[in-house]
């Protein structure tokens, strides 16, 4: 198969040995029993791939984004999903970028280690969505602690994970002169949280992707876990995105070799009519498409990482590779579904799983829509439309 990457080899082999001792009976088995993968992400964290990102002198890796998407890709080319644990590489950048050095001293070297799990981000709500800036929770200061009222929505990993990154309002929408202003970013400790004044609702549903609703009524933060500067918040959440969609796209291309692999291998072998299926233009053609676009949608993954690395703006690029990417492992997954014809839906085959799993992307962490209407004003330069 075509590799412009070879580089990286040392990354995947890694990566690939790691995954053969998870194999796709330990993942079926944790989908039936809507469970999560704790040995799996410990044996990512001990193996030190989940500090990818965190600098050495904190004890990590210091790996690049390129780098870092390379494991998240050879994740979910062997069968894992990366949606359980990528929190723990990109969630702690907020921190890194913006914490304050005793902040930094204090946490990320647990974080590198796996001692501590910062793998959740509180920033949706149930009656704003996208729209962020009208989100209602909010922290007020006061007596050096800052007290947290209302809700958030798909707020994933809460119940695995030791802190969270929330974004909450210190300033009413009214007093601020942009709506951007006037919003906060905490290090919240779950379990204290969860004692004091947070409460959470889990939310079944079609991926076994452990997710929540949160409450908060009175909850009190200590003000020394403020990141950054009160009020900056929101532009402080938008510093990380694009590594955020960087790496799903990522998984998603990881995703897509899985498919293009999977069904390869059976349309190969799957005789009808006394001829093996694969032999069939009506077989090969959309397999091929499929995987000219996940070829395609890597090379943009990894012009997002080049710029992101060379801190130059990429913006455009990590909103193009995630679309890209999450729409070809969906033709990819669409391809191996239909041409494992009844067995595609065989949980022994696990397509139907990873099936699932990648539906996901072209929703989250943010819709395909949203990319349009991005791309469309900030490169094309056409009006706003919202």
């Amino acid at each position: 198969m075509i590799r412009t990457d070879d580089k990286y080899q040392d990354i995947r082999d890694a990566i690939r040995d790691l995954c053969s001792e998870f194999p796709a009976e330990y993942f079926r088995k944790v989908d039936e029993e809507r469970g999560y993968p704790s040995e799996f992400v410990k044996a990512l964290t001990d193996a030190g791939w989940l500090a990818a990102l965190i600098p050495e002198e904190f004890g990590g890796s210091g790996l690049s984004l390129t780098e870092a998407s390379v494991i998240m890709e050879e994740i979910n080319r062997n069968g894992g999903n990366s949606g359980a644990c990528h929190g723990q590489m990109y969630n702690m950048g907020t921190l890194l970028r913006h914490g304050s050095e005793e902040q930094k001293r204090l946490y990320l070297p647990k974080i590198a280690s796996g001692e501590l799990r910062l793998q959740s981000m509180a920033v949706t709500e149930p009656t704003t969505g996208t729209d962020t800036t009208k989100l209602k929770t909010t922290a007020v200061k006061k007596d050096g602690r800052y007290v947290v009222n209302g809700q958030k929505v798909w707020i994933s990993r809460v119940m695995n994970s030791d802190l969270m990154i929330l974004l909450a309002r210190t300033t009413p929408l009214e007093e601020v002169q942009r709506k951007a202003d006037g919003m906060s970013i905490f290090i919240v400790d779950i379990k204290e949280a969860m004692a004091n004044g947070m409460s959470v609702r889990p939310i079944p549903n079609m991926v076994n992707h452990e997710t929540n609703e949160l409450f908060f009524d009175n909850l009190e933060i200590p003000e020394e876990n403020l990141i950054g500067e009160e009020g900056k918040g929101f532009r402080y959440i938008l510093d990380g995105l694009n590594a955020e969609r960087t790496l799903i796209a990522a998984e998603c291309i990881g995703d897509g070799y899985w498919f293009i692999d999977k069904v390869t291998a059976y349309v190969k072998e799957r005789e009808v009519f006394g001829r093996p299926i694969g032999q069939n233009q009506g077989v090969q053609f959309p397999i091929a498409k499929a995987f000219i676009n996940i070829e395609a949608a890597s090379l943009m993954r990894y012009e997002a990482a080049r710029l992101f690395d060379e801190h130059k703006a990429c913006g455009a690029q990590a909103n193009m590779a995630k679309l890209l990417a999450a729409d070809a492992s969906w033709e990819a997954a669409n391809a191996c579904l239909q041409f494992h014809g009844g067995f595609g839906f065989a949980n022994e085959y696990d397509v139907e799983r990873k099936f699932r799993e990648t539906r996901l992307y072209q929703v989250a962490p943010i819709s395909t829509n949203l990319i349009y209407s991005f791309i469309a004003e900030h490169v094309l330069g056409l009006p706003r439309s919202f």
